[in-house]
């Protein structure tokens, strides 16, 4: 028997139209998107950067298998030979149905473990940085705590 074996991307997606601005609220205009925007502008970049023969190799290995639109963290998973092309993909991707983003790959792991527990602490320093922004203290209760512990639950529900 032959275990799959697959490298784990942990990509955050940054709104250039937020980077840029010193607004104090919060991302809103990547709230559309979904996982299967992302595969679909993955696959393009795939078959854009790297033709039939890129996609011909990560094709069938290539899935989305979780994204947050409060924190734009996405977790991909690929095939091991070929996670070089998924992972160069994502860096040349510019846009997403219409939402320009800055692609940045955070964390790459073997193992979906690691990715998830790379993808839960990831979720808590971008948490922190909200609550920075809007100047309110880490004892203070509101919808962020409620978000870390769903998000938690998600990403740890993820199976192979």
């Amino acid at each position: 028997m032959v275990r799959f074996k697959n490298r784990w991307l942990l990509v955050e997606f940054v709104d250039i139209s937020t980077a840029d601005a010193s607004s104090e609220k919060e991302p809103l205009s990547t709230r559309s998107l979904d996982g299967r925007l992302i595969y679909n502008a993955l696959r393009d970049s795939v078959v854009t950067n790297f033709g039939d023969t890129g996609w011909g190799a990560v094709g069938m290995s290539l899935t989305v298998k979780y994204f947050s639109p409060t924190t734009n963290l996405c977790i991909i998973r690929v095939a091991r030979d070929h996670h070089r092309i998924a992972w160069g993909a994502v860096t040349l991707l510019t846009g997403i149905h219409d939402v320009r983003v800055i692609p940045r790959v955070v964390h790459v792991s073997g193992t979906i473990k690691h990715a998830q527990l790379s993808a839960i602490a990831h979720n808590r320093e971008i948490i922190a940085r909200f609550r920075t922004k809007t100047k309110s203290s880490a004892l203070y209760q509101d919808s962020y705590d409620d978000y870390l512990a769903r998000s938690n639950r998600e990403i740890e529900a993820l199976q192979d």
